[in-house]
């Protein structure tokens, strides 16, 4: 009997294939979301679905479909997509989805992010919660959901896509760009090609330096993780062997998006958010930009200064989505790399960051690495991850260690310094991980802080 507790998490469903799920926990999770759905006025909607290059991923989203449509609920299927490909269907189409992805996890992980219609988040508390309670129930009664009796339906929403994209961010008239692009062997080599390579527009003036574009859910070139620096080596390698002006590296799902500069150096999800929020400021003065509180301080600060209103969020896309949709923000960005737009359902998308940064880029003559240091401040660690059996004991135990310091709870523990350095620790939702980011003014301080709280952790 499988336990869902174990698989279904904050803002959606990972786990190991078969392990920990499987084909009969997909079609009871698809009947569990159908039902979900009928209580939360998406009643009698279809369902899209759609799923990345993993092995496991068709026929994990076959019996999802098939749980989907023994409530009489129709399947709309649209195949090997990117998250925000899903989120793209949802709100063009007013449906509610369903994506079959682990991100950037090992191959052996599947997962599932699922929306409203609208492309409204399915969270804990928007509906996840109900859908793992009703997914277990069908699970310990020991019996396969009913038979079927809605149609499914096959669309190719790729063209569709890119088109969108390309009306929201205009890089016919910017200067000409070699771009080199990581995908990872994720889903980024199906949609780059369309959204900014020979399949797009004729006048883009871009020069597509593909990497790793072909689909394999081993990745067996490097983790489809851009977050953590040993899977950037080959792109920073690459922009400089090539002459390039910029690298993008995304992640499996191709949700998130990383930026390298001409030098191979990277450039922060910070400093991005902070560019990206100016772009978006400057068309709709006076929005408020959500931001979560292990982005830089630099973030509110520049935000102020482009007469936005800086609104933190706690670290997630359900809970960034949920703020989003609350204060009405232009977007909203991450550390970690996502990005969040009013103009795409308040949902993120890797690709629609990299074409906001291609545009800032070649809209001016410089080159990225002084364009980017405009929005770069301070000192970041970046996150380090460790291993941590009890978490909730060793993040008390950090906090007892500094107690002059000033304390926020509001996503994990974190901790600020009179002298500007603070830092972040919390909890991973998926992993048994402890998360930690540090920041401070100058290299010196920031090493020590970090330093300090890892051999704390690590003990």
């Amino acid at each position: 009997m499988s336990d869902l507790s174990q698989i279904v998490k904050a803002y959606d469903v990972r786990g190991t294939v078969p392990q920990q799920w499987d084909e009969g926990v997909a079609a009871a999770l698809g009947s569990a979301f159908a039902q979900m759905l009928d209580a939360t006025g998406d009643a009698g909607k279809a369902v899209l679905i759609g799923h990345d290059m993993r092995a496991s991923g068709p026929a994990l989203a076959a019996a999802f479909a098939t749980g989907v449509r023994a409530e009489g609920r129709a399947v709309i299927e649209i195949g090997l997509a990117s998250t925000d490909m899903i989120y793209y269907a949802s709100g063009s189409l007013d449906l509610p989805g369903a994506m079959f992805t682990a991100s950037h996890n090992p191959a052996q992980y599947n997962g599932i992010k699922m929306c409203h219609a609208g492309a409204r988040p399915v969270g804990q508390d928007t509906g996840l919660a109900e859908v793992r309670e009703r997914a277990q129930a069908l699970l310990d009664k020991g019996e396969p959901v009913g038979e079927p009796t809605a149609p499914v339906h096959r669309q190719d929403l790729l063209a569709d896509y890119a088109a969108h994209l390309r009306t929201l961010v205009d890089l016919s008239g910017i200067r000409p760009l070699t771009v080199v692009v990581d995908a990872g062997n994720g889903m980024a080599g199906h949609t780059v090609p369309s959204v900014l390579g020979d399949a797009a527009l004729a006048a883009l003036p871009l020069r597509i330096v593909p990497m790793y574009f072909e689909l394999d859910g081993t990745f067996p070139n490097h983790e489809a993780n851009p977050l953590d620096p040993a899977n950037l080596v080959d792109l920073q390698r690459a922009v400089v062997a090539h002459g390039a002006d910029i690298g993008l590296a995304f992640d499996g799902d191709a949700d998130r998006c990383f930026v390298i500069d001409e030098r191979g150096e990277p450039v922060s999800p910070s400093a991005i958010t902070a560019l990206v929020a100016a772009r978006e400021l400057a068309k709709h003065p006076g929005s408020t930009v959500i931001h979560n509180l292990i982005t830089s301080q630099a973030v509110p600060e520049i935000i102020r200064e482009h007469g936005g209103e800086p609104v933190v969020a706690r670290v997630g896309h359900s809970f960034i989505k949920a703020e989003m949709a609350r204060t009405n923000a232009i977007f909203g960005g991450e550390h970690s790399a996502h990005y969040y737009f009013r103009d795409f359902w308040f949902a993120d998308t890797g690709m629609l960051a990299a074409m906001h940064t291609l545009a800032a880029l070649g809209e001016q003559p410089q080159p990225l690495s002084v364009l980017g240091a405009e929005y770069e401040r301070y000192v970041a660690s970046g996150e380090i991850n460790s291993t941590v059996t009890d978490q909730a004991a060793k993040v008390a135990e950090v906090r007892a260690a500094y107690p002059d310091a000033e304390v926020d709870e509001l996503d994990g523990l974190t901790l600020r310094f009179p002298d500007g350095a603070w830092f972040n620790l919390r909890a991973s939702n998926t992993e048994p991980l402890l998360r930690l980011n540090v920041e401070a003014p100058t290299v010196q301080r920031m090493t020590s802080l970090r330093d300090d709280v890892l051999d704390r952790v690590r003990r």
